[in-house]
């Protein structure tokens, strides 16, 4: 038994779901209100029996795992370890010998060190004349704000940290791979001296690392230090203040990422709290999905200086790869967060509901920068923009910024395109979508999948009703498990799905069928029995068949519509027989509507 099976074992997904959702029995299942959408009807169900959730208002699902992931904000590393936790399960005995992983026992008394060093310098800050004034006075933090995010001091006279923590029983070795000691010619020291101590915690509140700020003037110290790379910390990972913006992201549905992490404090003293920061470092591939998994609308509070374009650049692709939405807050007068919520917060609420979509935001930064009425300028500008646009996989979208860039720069689509087939430095490929009203997006996409997911649970529980599928082509479908089984039934119409495997389809292998249940539909298969025992195990047949002919009906039409308006836009720049190509598309598209008119159920088929 693996460590995920053994947890399963010892904890009910009811009970894990339980502590965030208000669940009430519902024959074999619970029933909730959604925690991902403002539902005022039940939708969200839990099965014990196959240990899984569904949420069917937004078209979420999953174990017990992935629901601690979504609602912690976490990897499933991370919530394997919570899990375990309240499971007591010691994962240590499941870690590969020469793996490398520090232990979990190790990793506690980590915590443990940084928890105790936390307090520590929080005591010391309340004694500290400097750090006070500078906190309290300069910064204009609350009292309440410095107890919240737990601001300390670090005394200046050497390893005070250190002694205080040899006494309370760590070792140097310990102390060191908590980040909080380095090494000197007199020995062991402290690795923070003289500063504001900000802690670093995980999703979870707990403390794994500092931001340390300077506040003496020396011109030979760095202005901020950051704990180095340990067991717990990795800058290129960790959210700074997640664990205090989370619930705000879910609630607002977008998340303000900003360049330092007292701005962080400053706006959370302010009430706007669905604001997080990357504690001093370039943004990352990790940062990013930290945060999808509460949020795809990532809005960047960056300076709109060289520094400020050049990691807009590096997002972009990062952003398109991960699958969220960037978009950029431009703050008026070149102010920090900082200041301007100091100054004016009404300012900072109304600018971060404003932001510009990346690439939007690029052009207009490069275009006010560079002397476009010049052959180098134009030269320039177009590097820039066709290095972004070359990496947009949809040519729809590439052609819509070629003719931006054409009337911006007063040249000819034909030279931007011909320099856009041109090679150049690989690039992470990039898909990036228009800044159009994203709860419409939202909308528009939970409605599809839930189409194709409702369709497909008919499908895997009735064989008698999988004609239906005869023109259902995998682009109709969105997700990729969706795919995989259609081409399944297809192959396998008479396939009767988990429960008699036994009947297996003429000339199929049994064992094969199983290992493909098994491995490729999985969860996906589980989800699927769940919503088809939830929405139609009581139906009868006819009535079934009715329900199938209207949800293949809409998942057609869905795709028709979005086909369609991608022939439109091609159209308006189409030439000669690219013009007959796209019409005859369109009358293609036509005739499978024409093909659902009159596909009504036979009386018999009851």
């Amino acid at each position: 038994m693996d460590a995920k099976e053994e947890i399963r074992s010892r904890l009910s997904i009811e009970d894990v779901v339980g502590e965030y959702v208000q669940l009430k029995r519902a024959g074999r299942n619970w029933k909730g209100l959604s925690p991902f959408s403002a539902e005022r009807t039940p939708s969200f169900i839990v099965s014990p029996d196959k240990q899984i959730w569904h949420d069917f208002s937004s078209g979420r699902g999953g174990d017990m795992f992935s629901f601690v992931m979504e609602m912690e904000g976490l990897e499933f590393r991370a919530a394997l370890e919570l899990l375990a936790r309240r499971a007591g399960v010691d994962l240590e005995q499941y870690n590969q010998p020469g793996s490398g992983r520090t232990s979990g026992k190790s990793k506690d008394r980590l915590y443990e060190a940084l928890e105790l060093a936390t307090h520590f310098y929080q005591m010391q800050f309340s004694q500290n004349k400097l750090a006070l004034e500078y906190a309290l006075g300069k910064r204009g933090f609350s009292k309440a704000t410095a107890l919240t995010w737990r601001l300390g001091y670090s005394p200046n006279n050497g390893s005070a940290l250190c002694d205080f923590l040899v006494k309370k029983g760590f070792s140097a070795d310990e102390i060191k791979l908590a980040g909080l000691s380095s090494q000197n010619y007199r020995g062991l020291g402290d690795m923070f001296r003289g500063r504001l101590q900000i802690p670093l915690c995980d999703p979870q509140g707990r403390v794994i690392g500092f931001t340390a700020r300077l506040l003496e003037d020396n011109p030979n110290a760095p202005k901020y230090i950051n704990t180095p790379a340990t067991p717990l910390y990795d800058k290129s990972r960790h959210v700074f203040g997640l664990h205090l913006a989370k619930e705000a992201i879910r609630k607002n549905k977008y998340v303000v990422l900003a360049e330092g992490n007292l701005d962080v404090i400053t706006s959370h003293q302010a009430l706007v709290t669905q604001v997080v920061a990357t504690a001093g470092t370039a943004l990352t591939e990790p940062h990013l999905k930290a945060l999808s998994r509460l949020t795809g609308d990532i809005r960047l509070s960056f300076d709109a200086d060289k520094a400020g374009l050049a990691a807009t650049e590096r997002a972009i692709p990062i952003a398109a790869k991960v699958g969220v939405t960037l978009s950029i807050i431009t703050i008026p007068s070149g102010k920090d967060p900082d200041e301007l919520i100091r100054s004016d917060v009404s300012i900072w609420r109304d600018i971060i509901t404003k932001p510009l979509y990346a690439v939007d935001w690029l052009i207009e930064r490069y275009s006010s920068q560079l002397d476009l009425t010049t052959a180098v300028g134009k030269r320039e500008f177009s590097d820039v923009v066709i290095n972004v646009v070359r990496g947009l996989e949809d040519s729809v979208e590439q052609d819509h910024y070629i003719g931006e860039l054409a009337k911006i720069l007063q040249v000819n689509k034909d030279a931007l395109n011909q320099k856009l087939v041109q090679p150049a430095n690989k690039i992470t490929p990039v898909r990036l979508k228009k800044p159009v009203d994203i709860k419409a997006i939202d909308k528009a996409t939970v409605d599809r999948q839930k189409t194709e997911e409702h369709l497909m649970s008919v499908m895997l529980a009735q064989p008698k009703l999988r004609d239906y599928l005869k023109i259902v082509t995998p682009d109709m479908l969105e997700h990729e498990p969706a795919i995989k089984l259609l081409g399944f039934l297809k192959e396998f119409p008479d396939f009767a799905g988990f429960a008699s495997l036994a009947n297996k389809p003429k000339g199929a292998d049994t064992e094969a069928l199983r290992a493909w249940a098994v491995q490729d539909l999985g969860e996906y298969g589980k989800i699927l029995s769940l919503v088809y025992e939830t929405l139609y195990q009581d139906l009868e047949l006819l009535e079934l068949r009715y329900e199938v002919a209207r949800l293949r009906a809409k998942l057609i039409e869905q795709y028709v519509r979005i086909k369609k308006h991608m022939i439109a836009e091609n159209l308006n720049d189409a030439e000669g027989t690219a013009v007959d190509q796209l019409l005859h598309q369109a009358k293609q598209l036509d005739k499978l509507l024409k093909s659902l008119q009159g596909d009504k159920p036979r009386a018999q088929d009851k």
